[in-house]
């Protein structure tokens, strides 16, 4: 594992014990409401705390793009992306199913990838050029060849990003050629689980870098594809991002634009 991604494994166990702790006391836990099921709580903010504390004092001059506290040096060569608790909202209704994502962007790209769920003790790693990893053990997307054998993985852009209109229409489109959807509501653990196989794919709107950054690596190292809807790089707000696996992806795709999937 590369050393960096060392470092930020020790961050991610830290700040996961900590959210298993405060998650043992949830009707006590105090949330702040930032926008429509949009969170904020004690426990992501002391999670977020303790992974930039870790990572300083192997790092000093390393800066920080995290999604409580916001940019802190934001010119250095090596910048953090963080997302303490990525599925605030399960979280607080004690779901089991959220993460803790970081990813480290070295002179501008993003190079190092991890996914924490405490939970299940589940980490997944990934670094360019250098494959991606579930608790160290190689990782690959599915190699399904049909849309309709396909499991998909997809979220509702409650953050108004896109039209509800406008998705439903897409779910519409996608939902009759394909196998199955689950709305699981951690963008992070949908990438993590799309590179590990357990998804086929994913689409999305609405989601903050801090959501996709190590994931969209993660599912590129395992050999996925990963762009937005224009067929580009920036998976943030309206552009959304897709996911698939090579043979999919084009599939996928077809069917989100209303076409029909002949295989």
């Amino acid at each position: 594992m590369h050393p960096l991604l060392t470092i930020a494994t020790r961050a991610a166990r830290a700040a996961g014990n900590s959210l298993l702790r405060s998650m043992e006391n949830l009707d006590n836990l105090k949330a702040n409401v930032k926008g429509r099921n949009d969170y904020v709580t004690a426990a992501d903010q002391k999670a977020e705390q303790i992974i930039i504390e870790t990572i300083l004092k192997s790092y000093p001059d390393h800066g920080f793009l995290a999604e409580e506290s916001g940019e802190q040096r934001g010119d250095a060569e090596v910048v953090w992306i963080i997302d303490p608790l990525d599925g605030t909202s399960n979280y607080l209704h004690g779901l089991p199913h959220f993460c803790i994502s970081m990813a480290a962007r070295i002179k501008g790209r993003i190079e190092h990838g991890l996914i924490y769920d405490p939970l299940r003790d589940e980490l997944f790693t990934a670094s360019r050029g250098g494959g991606a990893a579930l608790n160290e053990k190689r990782i690959r997307v599915a190699n399904k060849l049909r849309l309709d054998q396909a499991m998909l993985a997809t979220a509702l852009p409650f953050h108004s990003a896109v039209p509800l209109d406008k998705y439903l229409t897409e779910l519409n489109n996608v939902y009759p050629q394909c196998s199955d959807i689950r709305r699981m509501g951690s963008a992070a653990l949908d990438l993590a689980y799309v590179a590990a196989g357990r998804f086929d794919g994913y689409w999305e709107y609405g989601i903050k870098l801090w959501d996709v950054a190590a994931g969209a690596l993660m599912v590129q190292e395992a050999g996925g594809i990963v762009t937005d809807m224009s067929g580009g790089s920036d998976f943030t707000g309206s552009n959304g991002i897709v996911c698939a696996n090579p043979k999919l992806f084009k599939q996928l795709v077809q069917a989100l634009r209303g076409q029909t999937v002949n295989v």
